[in-house]
């Protein structure tokens, strides 16, 4: 059964370089909580839009977008579009959160509209009480981050409880981490104190390349407890399943991806039991 609490845990995941796996992870791990019993939003944050897309939804039927809610021209649950996978929605984005930075940089609470749009939803959907169908309460909030770290992904940090990076096994995977968990530091230090890193999760993983290997030992090494066990493979189905408009779990739910996937489902929900015993 879904551990619902009053209000969800909002996970950005977060990593300035491209092509890691971000919005992989942001559609398949979604997919994999929804599938275990909670009720998930995706909050895509990237321009590129490649998490509505990958959950089928096209761009015609994108009225509203994420831009429209950081902007102040639209509420949350004005933007929620409901997916094919059940207790799953998606806040899409569009092309124009390119120009956002531009139209709220001269804003004070320029860092915290995701924080507050997320806020007036909850307490909105908490005085429904589950009576609206269109205003779910949440019990797992993921934010799709662009790959950089500017205001987008600022915002993501300031609403979010935790960080979870998803982490390409590639000789440089390590070089790009420190750049992001500086940023972490300085957004705790200054917008939200409660901000932690939830787990570094290693993506693209191909057992027949002995550097995939070195990479993940390396990783273990400097970041200790804080790599998830689970590490996802790279897998052609989960490459196919975007341009279907489905996550890998809907297109072929037992591939090797699909299957970690829901593996680092249940990993999170145990960090999350650790970190909040009330809601277990």
């Amino acid at each position: 059964m879904s551990s619902m609490s009053k209000s969800p845990r909002i996970l950005a995941l977060a990593n300035q370089k491209g092509g890691v796996g971000k919005t992989t992870t942001a559609i398949n791990l979604g997919t994999a909580l929804a599938a275990i019993g909670e009720r998930v939003l995706i909050v895509d944050l990237d321009p590129q839009g490649n998490a509505s897309t990958g959950l089928g939804i096209d761009h015609k039927s994108r009225k509203r977008s994420t831009y429209d809610v950081l902007v102040g021209d639209a509420t949350l649950d004005q933007v929620l579009v409901e997916t094919s996978v059940p207790r799953l929605w998606v806040a899409p984005s569009t092309l124009d959160l390119l120009g956002v930075e531009l139209e709220i940089a001269s804003s004070s609470d320029r860092a915290f509209r995701l924080k507050q749009a997320v806020r007036a939803y909850m307490a909105a959907a908490a005085a429904f009480n589950g009576d609206r169908e269109d205003m779910p309460q949440f019990s797992y909030i993921l934010v799709d981050c662009p790959p950089s770290l500017n205001l987008l992904t600022i915002n993501a940090m300031a609403a979010a409880n935790s960080v979870l990076v998803p982490l390409q096994c590639e000789f440089f995977a390590l070089e790009g981490l420190s750049q992001l968990l500086s940023t972490v530091d300085q957004v705790k230090a200054t917008l939200n104190p409660g901000l932690s890193i939830h787990g570094i999760v290693l993506t693209m993983y191909d057992p027949r390349n002995n550097l995939s290997g070195q990479v993940v030992a390396d990783v273990r090494e400097h970041m200790g407890d804080a790599v998830y066990d689970t590490v996802i493979p790279r897998n052609v189905r989960m490459s196919e399943a975007p341009s279907y408009g489905k996550p890998a779990l809907l297109y072929d739910l037992k591939c090797s991806g699909s299957q970690a996937y829901l593996k680092l489902a249940s990993e999170v929900i145990q960090r999350e039991r650790r970190i909040r015993p009330e809601a277990a």
